[in-house]
């Protein structure tokens, strides 16, 4: 005991003298043309994480003027994912990582300790719950876990009357009609998915194309950087294209560390995502970020970052695929940890909302300066980026250094209002305008 503490009290010391180094602030590192500054190398990293204390009776997140804020349901077991259903029932996954981490640094005894007071001390459901608001009052009365004893689950998914769920190893399907509040047929494989041994990044996002004829599935690296060696990292991180009814399956993209929230933006039916980027070669270093997923595209991991900004610690060096790689569509800034994106297609909202696309922004762990720990939004013009990344949600992190939530994924529910998933408060909230935006609103 007395010398894991030396140990932790050393390496304590060693992050708290890695800090000084570029910090600044991270909106240059924002937007279509991001300024990247030079990395840092480093002993021990930037490393620093908020304690979770969970929210108070009557405190919620921070809106902009204008909009109301509440809890549509509390009391949930790590909410990570959220599917709004036609019928106003929402399924909410319940989700924790699989804890398959092992240790190959002495660093990564420091990033078990420091990554480990993130979470919220409630244990994952790793279940899907149903959630009904059967009067209309904008808050969940009811609920029914629909799916449960699952593995890390996380996407989630749904086509005609069959629900996909996909868990850190496989993709299932469910028969399942909208009303229903249990699944009473069997389920089957869709198709197996990488996973452990060791599964460094465990969620594993889902969507289905407009006409439901695709399922397409993010699968994180293995890794920061290739610290396991390539082989570790086979089929990961990269977008899959599925065919749900063979559960064939081809890379639609590659080269994306950690690919989330995937969705089609409902203007253009582009199919877009946000990345978690590499760790450990500066407080702005590097920009996680939004783009639109090209087919075909390689995006530079692990080789380079944000185009072909090469990164010096992988080994063997690869030019031929810094080569190949392409920049991303829109920077969100460093270590922000965006996991949730939804566009807004619908009228509630005010029209600045109008298209625009919201980002919910896990928050930073490899930063001296915390990133991220909101609700952000990016407006959007023409089917792409068209303004500053905006502060939409706040409030999660407080001035005292703790959090009282995390947003994970964003949805918007079947009347526009805004859903977000909060994994350390265990609350779902509901953003909606006051009353006074929605008439202006209406008549946009």
């Amino acid at each position: 005991m007395k010398a894991r503490l030396a140990l932790g009290a050393t390496a304590a010391a060693l992050v708290l003298a890695a800090c000084s180094h570029n910090v600044g602030t991270t909106e240059a590192q924002t937007g279509g043309q991001p300024v990247l500054p030079d990395p840092i190398q480093y002993l021990f990293p930037p490393m620093k994480i908020a304690t979770p204390v969970g929210w108070k009776a009557g405190e919620a997140p921070t809106a902009p003027p204008g909009f109301v804020v509440t809890a549509f349901a509390s009391g949930l077991k790590g909410p990570r994912n959220i599917l709004p259903l036609a019928n106003g029932d929402v399924l909410a996954v319940e989700s924790g990582g699989p804890g398959t981490e092992n240790v190959l640094r002495p660093k990564n005894i420091i990033y078990g300790m420091v990554i480990g007071k993130a979470h919220s001390p409630v244990k994952p459901g790793n279940r899907v719950v149903l959630l009904r608001d059967s009067n209309g009052d904008g808050k969940a009365d009811q609920q029914a876990v629909l799916i449960d004893k699952l593995n890390s689950p996380f996407g989630i998914t749904m086509v005609g009357n069959t629900l996909y769920v996909a868990e850190t190893d496989r993709v299932m399907r469910y028969p399942f009609t909208v009303g229903q509040t249990r699944i009473a047929g069997p389920a089957s494989l869709v198709t197996e998915l990488p996973g452990g041994p060791v599964n460094h990044h465990w969620t594993k996002s889902l969507t289905a194309s407009p006409d439901g004829s695709k399922l397409y599935v993010g699968i994180g690296s293995n890794s920061n950087i290739v610290e396991r060696g390539i082989g570790a990292e086979y089929q990961r991180a990269q977008i899959w294209e599925v065919d749900p009814v063979t559960g064939a399956s081809r890379p639609f993209a590659t080269g994306l560390r950690n690919p989330n929230g995937l969705t089609f933006q409902p203007a253009t039916g582009q199919l877009w995502t946000v990345v978690n980027e590499r760790d450990e070669i500066g407080n702005n270093l590097v920009p996680d970020y939004m783009t639109s997923v090209r087919e075909g595209a390689f995006y530079g991991w692990p080789w380079s970052y944000y185009g072909q900004h090469v990164d010096i610690r992988v080994k063997p060096e690869r030019p031929d695929m810094v080569a190949k790689a392409i920049p991303a569509d829109y920077a969100l800034g460093a270590h922000v940890a965006a996991l949730g994106l939804a566009f807004n297609s619908f009228p509630a909202f005010p029209a600045h909302y109008a298209n625009g696309a919201f980002i919910g922004e896990h928050g930073s762990w490899d930063r001296n300066v915390p990133s991220g720990y909101q609700v952000a939004f990016v407006p959007f013009a023409g089917g792409k980026p068209a303004g500053k990344v905006e502060t939409f949600l706040t409030g999660f992190l407080g001035k005292d250094g703790h959090t009282r939530g995390r947003p994970v994924s964003v949805a918007f529910d079947r009347g526009g209002a805004l859903l977000v998933a909060d994994d350390v408060g265990n609350v779902i909230w509901r953003v909606t305008p006051s009353a006074a935006a929605r008439t202006v609103s209406a008549v946009r």
